[in-house]
């Protein structure tokens, strides 16, 4: 079965960095889009980040030149950086494989002092 498994989350000061990662197993992955989410309390989740297959990234403005998305597909796995982070990343984060129904099962993000 397709199984998505994140890690990478935790707790930081505004201004820090972490890396999120997504690990995919029972998917041809290489061929599929990927996407970040995220999810603060009482709002609605959105798209953070996504990657083609072929490696093209596209980002929601509030992130741009912050958070950088990639893809490593020898070890199925996508990746987050996420620099300069802000309270308003504050979130849990979630990835998918696009156009599907298969999510990871959600890190916690959160950004304060």
């Amino acid at each position: 079965q397709v199984q998505l498994v994140e890690s990478g989350g935790g707790l930081v000061q505004p201004g820090g960095s972490l890396r999120l990662s997504c690990a995919a197993s029972g998917i041809m992955f290489r061929i599929y889009a990927m996407g970040w989410y995220r999810q603060a309390p009482g709002k609605q989740r959105e798209l953070v980040a996504s990657i083609t297959s072929g490696g093209i990234p596209n980002y929601t403005d509030s992130v741009k030149g912050r958070f950088t998305i990639s893809r490593d597909n020898a070890k199925n796995t996508i990746y987050l950086q996420m620099n300069s982070l802000k309270p308003e990343d504050t979130a849990g984060y979630y990835c998918q494989v696009r156009g599907t129904s298969f999510w990871g099962q959600g890190n916690q993000v959160t950004v304060s002092s």
